[in-house]
């Protein structure tokens, strides 16, 4: 996807409601942790099914991405199966709406937080591996 894009606008303009929601400075790290903890606070009402799951997953989805793409100079991008997500280093394709609804069912051991502590040893890892999503 173009960083100009209309797509890209709006999962932009969707992570800035919830950094300034969350009174976050900048999309890094940190910024993570405290989406993490905010996961883990708000598990119990938002279990599968509940009316308003959809909305936050695809919110929250919307900052860790922007997350990624500040901190790992990664680009929003369209997966294999046609799915949003973020491309990083013209290897990987991670979708930070299945991460964060992974960290809303099962909690901790999904950590959205944990996740993005991995992307180095990641990205190392797929050095080498050929690019799987369309820009």
């Amino acid at each position: 996807m173009s960083e100009n894009a209309p797509e890209v606008s709006a999962l932009q303009a969707a992570a800035e409601q919830v950094r300034q929601q969350l009174g976050l400075p900048v999309y890094n790290e940190a910024a993570v942790l405290e989406l993490d903890h905010f996961i883990e606070v708000q598990r119990a009402e938002l279990v599968p099914g509940s009316p308003d799951r959809e909305g936050v997953v695809t919110a929250l989805g919307c900052f860790l991405g922007q997350c990624l793409v500040n901190t790992y100079r990664a680009e929003w991008a369209a997966g294999p199966d046609g799915s949003t997500g973020v491309g990083l280093a013209n290897k990987l394709f991670f979708n930070p709406f299945y991460l964060v609804n992974e960290q809303l069912n099962t909690g901790e051991a999904a950590s959205v937080a944990a996740f993005f502590r991995s992307v180095p040893q990641r990205l190392v890892r797929a050095s080498g591996a050929r690019k799987r999503w369309i820009s």
